[in-house]
Formats: C-alpha cells, sequence, structure tokens
C-alpha cells in the first residue's frame, strides 16, 4: 500500500538530484503522509460520508491526477524553479514551492494514496469497548504511522545518491521513463476504481 522503495525513481526525478531539497522534500513527503494516515484513521470516515464520496471515486480522481502529472512530465521542455536551482547551485527553492511539490504527487496520491487511505479508514472504524482501549489505540496508532514515515524518509532522502551517479544523460533518460511510470500508475488506479464501481453496480 505504501511503496516508498517503489516511489524512489520519482522522487528522483522531481528533487532533480538537489541534495538539499530532495533533504529537505524527503522530510516534508514524510510528515504530510503522517498527518493523512492519521486524519484518515480519525475522521476519514466521517469526511467522505459528509461530501457522500466512495473509496473508489477516489482512486478515479487520484489515478487522473497521477496520469496528468506523467503526461505533463514526459512532455515538458521547460525550465523550472528545481532545474534552476540544480543548475545554479547558489539558487534556493521557496519554501512554499516545497511544501507544493512535496505534497502532490509525492505525499498524495504516490505515497499515501487511496489503498493507504482506505485501509486507514478501516483501522479507524475499529469499536473501542471503553475510553481507554480507544485512548490506547490512538497512541498505538500515532507511533505505528510514526514509524512508517520514518521509513519513507529514509527511502527519499538517499534516493538521489543515485541520481548524482547518472550524468546528464542519465538523468534525462530516467525523467522520461519515471514520466512513463507515472501515467502507467494513473492508469491503473483508475482502472482499479472503475473496476470496483462496476462490481458495486453489479
Amino acid at each position: 500500500i505504501i511503496n516508498p522503495i517503489g516511489n524512489a525513481p520519482i522522487f528522483m526525478s522531481i528533487s532533480r538530484g538537489n541534495d538539499a531539497l530532495a533533504r529537505q522534500m524527503a522530510r516534508q513527503v514524510a510528515f504530510n503522509a503522517w498527518i493523512i494516515l492519521m486524519l484518515s484513521m480519525l475522521v476519514g470516515t466521517y469526511v467522505l460520508q459528509m461530501f457522500g464520496i466512495s473509496l473508489e471515486i477516489v482512486r478515479l480522481a487520484g489515478g487522473m491526477l497521477v496520469a496528468a502529472t506523467g503526461w505533463r512530465l514526459l512532455h515538458t521542455e521547460e525550465e523550472d524553479a528545481v532545474r534552476t536551482a540544480v543548475a545554479d547551485q547558489t539558487g534556493e527553492i521557496s519554501r512554499r514551492e516545497i511544501a507544493k511539490r512535496s505534497f502532490f504527487p509525492m505525499s498524495f496520491p504516490l505515497t499515501a494514496g487511496p489503498g493507504a487511505i482506505a485501509a486507514s479508514i478501516a483501522l479507524g472504524t475499529t469499536r473501542h469497548p471503553s475510553a481507554s482501549s480507544y485512548l490506547l489505540g490512538g497512541v498505538v496508532a500515532a507511533l505505528g504511522t510514526a514509524l512508517t514515515a520514518a521509513i519513507v524518509y529514509l527511502c527519499y532522502r538517499y534516493a538521489t545518491n543515485l541520481l548524482a551517479r547518472l550524468g546528464d544523460i542519465g538523468t534525462l533518460v530516467m525523467m522520461r521513463f519515471v514520466a512513463f511510470i507515472l501515467i502507467c500508475i494513473g492508469l491503473q488506479m483508475m482502472w482499479t476504481g472503475w473496476a470496483d464501481l462496476n462490481a458495486i453496480a453489479r
């Protein structure tokens, strides 16, 4: 459900081999993932019910976003803020830019996506016989998600070491390959959501 090792190449393509940027983004993605998982367990069911949204629709929408991001990466030729900062090592990325790139698509829907949210919501619906057991369950959930976030941070933090060894041509090839993989991931998420909707309709 959460696959930071599999998503590491995508993270590398977004951070573009900038070690300082990778460190900040990895920390932000790990924190975002922790927040998403905790909120999903605590209030996820109520939020979806309030808006009348099913998890299948979340999968469809998330898949569209991921596929659109991959398509944009596959065809873009423009210099963006990250590439400029990498080319000029004195350049700095604003906190707003880091937060934006860290949340989408890395935090959601790639790291803590519909599958992780669905599992977290299912865990959050477990009934507790007493207030003490509910509190204990919340503490255990917080510790478990914190451990998960720490693993996510380590996987992303050191992913750019590989990109530094690829060189310019290798980096270009990696970027295009990752863009294609992103499109495939998005289409797979959409197909899964669509199949689940059809199964419910039947």
